[in-house]
């Protein structure tokens, strides 16, 4: 296995595991309260590693760039995704997202000129159908957990879902050039972090409560918050960023993409329900698009 490779797949891990904790609180304070929160956590840890590593000056030449890849990738996606997990939880939303696979390595095509062999067009092809078996056929009526209770219009969560995947796939196509050229990844993650927290600060001076706490912070919330940032951002998406660094966008996203078929186990071991055999099928077929993909 390579480096890049194995990076991209430790990253999946973090997000399947970051993800099934932000479930509570993201529902708990909303898709906005929760993501400002989180994010605000994630850029005093970053911010921190990157003031002991000085590596600020790294990220200087392709600054614009690097923003404007965390107001698509992060701002936009990450809340995207929240707001998605509120309404389906983490499985669903974990299946979802695995479609920033195929859409990075489409625009990894379009605009860094990678090019995709006839399996990993199959590949991509597979892992879409995965996405839509997962929504239409994950559930059954035994599943009545909280994580597994869907909360408003399908068709709408499938659409902020898909969103999600499409602005983390346009993130990474943006930032690829500044990691290639040797940004530090962590300096890039800050950077990014430090983006979607200024615009989630701004949306607080908009007149209307949805972007504000649905309910009140606590100790519990903070805490699960802190450590599903910790997972996902510090530590997930710097994996990302290095993983991109050396490896092609197309192959990097759709294997980190895997999350969803890592997040089944431990809903399984929460839950203490079976999946069902349609979500067993999407985690399948998502496997079997990865590979198409990576071969």
């Amino acid at each position: 296995m390579y480096i890049f490779e194995a990076a991209a797949l430790a990253a999946a891990f973090c997000w399947a595991l970051g993800g099934y904790l932000a479930a509570g609180p993201s529902r708990h304070l909303g898709a906005f309260s929760f993501t400002r929160l989180r994010m605000a956590q994630v850029l005093v840890m970053l911010s921190t590693i990157v003031l002991i590593q000085n590596t600020w000056s790294s990220v200087m030449d392709d600054f614009w760039i690097i923003c404007l890849s965390g107001l698509i990738g992060i701002f936009l996606g990450d809340t995207a995704l929240f707001a998605t997990m509120r309404r389906v939880g983490p499985r669903r939303t974990a299946v979802m997202f695995a479609a920033n696979g195929p859409f990075s390595a489409l625009l990894g095509y379009l605009f860094l000129g990678e090019v995709l062999a006839l399996n990993q067009l199959i590949g991509c092809s597979i892992v879409v159908a995965g996405v839509i078996i997962a929504v239409l056929y994950g559930r059954s009526g035994r599943n009545l957990h909280v994580l597994e209770k869907t909360h408003g219009p399908l068709w709408l969560a499938l659409l902020m879902g898909l969103t999600a995947a499409f602005c983390q796939a346009v993130g990474a196509i943006l930032v690829k050039p500044a990691l290639e050229a040797g940004a530090d990844p962590i300096a890039v993650s800050a950077l990014r972090v430090a983006v979607s927290v200024i615009m989630l600060m701004v949306m607080l001076l908009l007149p209307t409560s949805v972007f504000r706490a649905q309910n009140p912070l606590n100790s519990t919330i903070f805490w699960h918050t802190a450590v599903s940032g910790f997972l996902a951002m510090a530590v997930g998406m710097t994996l990302l960023l290095f993983a991109l660094s050396g490896g092609k966008v197309g192959v990097v996203t759709v294997l980190s993409s895997t999350s969803p078929i890592l997040v089944l186990p431990i809903l399984w071991f929460t839950t203490r329900q079976t999946p069902t055999a349609g979500a067993c099928l999407a985690a399948v077929l998502v496997v079997l698009g990865s590979i198409l993909i990576f071969i």
